[in-house]
């Protein structure tokens, strides 16, 4: 057991005959209830020392609602706010951390073989108008090592001309708060070297966006979505450029109640705002969406195995090839009626991104550059693929 969160370092192993005794910490059990379970799984009556040992590991740990807990949970927040710089998070374990190596990989995903054809077709799917600019692409932010070949796709859109620009970065908040939007003002750090945040930019947005936006979101300290992105942005340009990151939590109102996502009354001031900056900036920003699309199988608490590209998967990559397609027509309303259906029971973790985006730049139609499933895992799959948007 780990804390995704990262308040607590801790990780715990839990002997297996003893994970049936997890259920009992859920707030409505009492020590009565672990004392019972704890009788029968050891066929001993005396467990007072196995029970007290259980609860006291757990709670140091950190991974009881207690004292203990809020004590690093406000300690951990603490400490990011008062960070000059957003330290890499996932530098050795999603991407090298020397930077020769680093440089290497780097070359290898986007310099590398060429991409071997996409499994989902795009006859379906309109081109964007080759004459027109590019104003942003979505790439992935799963495994670099799994999903390079749809980053590539994207991130070879982007020419020398776009150095100047903030890019913006539309990022999936795996663990944020639902319906808000999490800024910093820290620069973000990785072997590569440092990349400037344009705070003015967030100035603006944290005092018209509303009650949405969680200023110097914690989760920021250890999402990969934007880190991801800027590593990708740092290979081409060089760490000397600026960004502005937004992680967008999940529209859980609109996906299980109904209706629109700006219903909404903070989500709807934070799109306007976000919109009034794009409209007001130009072609002084460039948008990066940082997303991945499906997530089925044994990982994701499906019932069944997945396998990229057959059986149920090739049934999920046309439902995929539905929604891109509203996406790439720039139809935000279209788009989330698909992600309603079934309360979005394809789990697009990159949904309110791409939401996001098309409401803030209307009519900026894209054009699918690569789609792929990849296993995560023997029994898991994730889909996800390089777009490029052009101006509206």
């Amino acid at each position: 057991m780990r804390d995704p969160y990262r308040y607590s370092d801790a990780m715990l192993i839990i002997p297996p005959p003893l994970i049936e005794c997890l259920r009992c910490f859920d707030g409505r059990q009492t020590d009565l209830d672990l004392r019972a379970l704890l009788v029968r799984i050891t066929g001993d009556l005396q467990v007072g020392e196995l029970e007290q040992h259980l609860i006291e590991t757990f709670s140091s740990a950190g991974f009881l609602e207690d004292e203990t807990f809020a004590q690093m949970k406000a300690g951990r927040e603490r400490e990011f706010a008062a960070a000059p710089k957003r330290e890499p998070a996932h530098a050795g374990g999603a991407y090298p951390l020397e930077i020769a190596a680093l440089r290497t990989t780097m070359a290898r995903y986007m310099d590398g073989a060429a991409c071997r054809p996409a499994p989902l077709p795009s006859r379906d799917l309109p081109s964007r108008d080759r004459e027109g600019a590019v104003c942003g692409i979505a790439a992935p932010h799963v495994s670099p090592e799994g999903g390079w070949q749809s980053y590539r796709a994207a991130y070879q859109t982007l020419g020398p001309e776009l150095k100047d620009r903030t890019f913006v970065i539309l990022a999936t908040s795996h663990y944020g708060a639902p319906e808000h939007f999490g800024l910093t003002r820290k620069p973000f750090v990785t072997p590569l070297g440092e990349t400037a945040t344009d705070t003015a930019l967030v100035d603006r947005l944290a005092a018209d966006g509303g009650p949405a936006v969680l200023m110097e979101d914690y989760c920021h300290s250890f999402e990969h979505t934007v880190e991801l992105q800027v590593v990708f942005l740092q290979h081409i340009y060089g760490p000397d450029i600026r960004i502005l990151p937004i992680l967008c939590g999940q529209y859980a109102n609109s996906l299980y109640r109904g209706g629109a996502p700006e219903a909404d009354e903070g989500v709807r001031r934070f799109l306007g705002s976000l919109g009034e900056m794009a409209a007001r900036e130009g072609d002084r920003l460039f948008w990066i969406l940082g997303i991945d699309m499906a997530h089925m199988g044994a990982r994701y608490q499906d019932e069944f195995p997945a396998y990229a590209d057959r059986g149920v998967m090739a049934e999920v990559a046309e439902r995929d090839r539905q929604r891109i397609a509203r996406v790439v027509e720039s139809d935000s309303g279209g788009f989330w009626n698909l992600v309603q259906e079934k309360r979005d029971d394809l789990k697009w973790c990159g949904s309110a991104p791409l939401y996001t985006f098309l409401k803030t730049l209307p009519g900026a139609r894209g054009e699918l550059l690569r789609y792929e499933q990849w296993n995560i895992d023997p029994r898991s799959v994730v889909s996800f693929a390089g777009i490029a948007f052009n101006k509206p």
